[in-house]
């Protein structure tokens, strides 16, 4: 299965408490945590609804099982007109120069962000089904050096069962 999303990327990032409620099935206090990434939820939406749209381009489908490798290329915002600080300082810089985003968001949590919309969308059984990424990476918006990197904020996603080709 090849998916493309639209849209800024969104990482799953840590919840923040917010107090104590009453679980209606166990009849026991829970916790209430909330996302603290703001961006979080409207790039879920996106990928389910991606999701979505590829499966019903497959009549029958049935989840993804059994071991399985993903492809997940990102595509974040243009890349910035100043110097990154972590480029060293001896070493000549221009904004015309091509450099990956090594800096936030998270690649790890782009992808545990992903994986949670692809397994609502029931792209997948389980996203414990994932034991291999054969590309997981991210480029700035236009970079030419990639074929996969795209001309907006986005995503590649290519799901690929281990036993044969992509379905």
């Amino acid at each position: 299965m090849t998916l493309v999303v639209h849209g800024d990327p969104a990482p799953q990032g840590s919840k923040a408490y917010k107090g104590h409620r009453l679980n209606a099935k166990s009849g026991r206090m829970s916790a209430v945590l909330v996302e603290q990434v703001k961006g979080v939820k409207p790039w879920r939406q996106r990928v389910h609804a991606a999701a979505l749209a590829a499966i019903r381009a497959y009549p029958g489908w049935q989840p993804l099982d059994g071991p399985i490798a993903a492809d997940m290329i990102f595509t974040v915002r243009t890349k910035p007109d100043s110097r990154p600080v972590w480029w060293p300082r001896d070493t000549r810089w221009s904004k015309h120069l091509h450099w990956r985003p090594a800096s936030a968001p998270d690649l790890s949590k782009l992808a545990r962000s992903t994986e949670d919309a692809l397994t609502t969308a029931r792209a997948w059984k389980d996203d414990a089904r994932l034991v291999e990424y054969g590309h997981l990476a991210k480029y700035y918006a236009g970079d030419p050096t990639h074929p996969d990197a795209l001309p907006e904020p986005g995503a590649i996603i290519r799901l690929y069962t281990l036993t044969g080709a992509p379905r």
